[in-house]
């Protein structure tokens, strides 16, 4: 069953050498449809790829699952997922052609990151409802989930993606529907969340 280091982690947790100083093979595997869950992974990679707090030799490779096997996942150290909600709570289809292949990917040791895609208020009963199938098809590996974001700040009914005591997503929740201008504001503050999870580790 995978582990969970909460919102605040870092200040519990104290760092550690290996885990400031240790190179990074970052790998981010998306669908995107409507290009928009594409173009958020892109924002990832070029704001990562800058990011001081990353070790020297670091790298963040892009991976569109149209055209990729999951299988990749095998060669990095952290693994950023995204996804989109489409319609009634549905998979993107990309995700949705390779959803069988996930339970073949070995991600013991791995951490794993989700952002998801959606839509509050057209489809508010099913908000952001792949992030949450996401994460349960990965749950039962031993894998180590970052990335958990507060539900504070959005207007929806019902989500898969949102934890049994209601207060976080499984992961980055964006809405470029209906609150397209916190899309980079919430990417940041997620971004330095990660690393700060990170460095907790």
């Amino acid at each position: 069953m995978s582990d969970f280091v909460g919102f605040d982690a870092s200040a519990t947790l104290l760092p550690t050498e290996n885990a400031e100083s240790r190179q990074m093979k970052i790998g981010l595997f998306y669908g995107s449809t409507t290009c928009y869950t594409e173009i958020v992974a892109e924002k990832i990679q070029v704001l990562l790829s800058t990011d001081p707090s990353l070790p020297d030799g670091s790298s963040v490779t892009l991976h569109n699952i149209k055209d990729q096997p999951l299988t990749l996942m095998a060669d990095y150290d952290l693994l950023i997922l995204g996804i989109s909600t489409w319609d009634f709570g549905e998979l993107q289809e990309d995700w949705e052609a390779h959803w069988d292949d996930i339970a073949e990917v070995d991600l013991s040791g791995k951490i794993v990151a989700i952002y998801g895609m959606g839509d509050q208020l057209g489809y508010a009963e099913w908000f952001q409802d792949a992030v949450g199938m996401l994460h349960q098809a990965i749950a039962p590996q031993d894998c180590i989930r970052i990335g958990f974001w507060p539900v504070e700040g959005y207007d929806f009914i019902a989500s898969k993606a949102v934890t049994e005591d209601g207060e976080w997503f499984y992961g980055l929740a964006l809405d470029e529907e209906n609150q397209y201008d916190l899309t980079d504001q919430r990417l940041n503050q997620w971004l330095t969340q990660l690393m700060n999870e990170l460095i907790a580790l």
